[in-house]
């Protein structure tokens, strides 16, 4: 385990039916390098997982969505499936939390269908990024640059289209919260 991320604090928002693999393996990563990752959900107790084809186990909550707040984090992680980020544009706070995260210039990664939340959110006009590619349509017409590419990170903003670039995801996440925490 490194110590890269020692002290940084990173906030997993996520909602019921994310895709556990796109949860878990920030999670570790972003741990190993010495981060202390939280989950935000607005289900209370425990939310549930999905797992390519299937329900996937729960895990615990860490804090409550209406507890959450942007200040207490270093960066943002918000994991794919398509349940979860459906739903979480749907959510005011969740919407407000993501916002925040860019108003402070902290880093955001997103990974999958997550961008969803950040076009609701109103932060990706002007952005290079990618997804997964059937959100290619709503990233242009939200205003992004959208290329196919394993990750790509633009001012802060990293993401990836699906878990088969989750290495390169984690590695980029992990950068760029470094970097931050250098001009800081």
């Amino acid at each position: 385990m490194s110590n890269e991320l020692k002290g940084k604090k990173v906030a997993i928002l996520v909602a019921k039916g994310f895709e556990e693999v796109e949860l878990t393996e920030p999670k570790r990563a972003l741990e190993e390098a010495g981060a202390e990752t939280k989950i935000v959900s607005p289900e209370r107790g425990v939310v549930r997982g999905w797992n390519f084809t299937d329900w996937s186990e729960s895990i615990p909550v860490d804090i409550p969505l209406d507890d959450a707040d942007a200040g207490d984090f270093d960066a943002l992680v918000l994991p794919g499936g398509v349940m979860n980020p459906d739903q979480l544009r749907q959510i005011e706070k969740a919407v407000e939390l993501v916002k925040e995260f860019f108003v402070e210039g902290k880093p955001v990664g997103a990974i999958c269908h997550a961008p969803w939340t950040l076009i609701e959110a109103g932060v990706v006009a002007g952005r290079t990024m990618t997804s997964y590619p059937s959100l290619r349509t709503d990233l242009r017409n939200a205003g992004a640059n959208w290329v196919d590419k394993e990750v790509v990170v633009d001012n802060g903003l990293v993401t990836s289209r699906d878990p088969n670039d989750l290495k390169a995801f984690c590695a980029m996440l992990i950068d760029e919260i470094r970097e931050v925490a250098r001009t800081r």
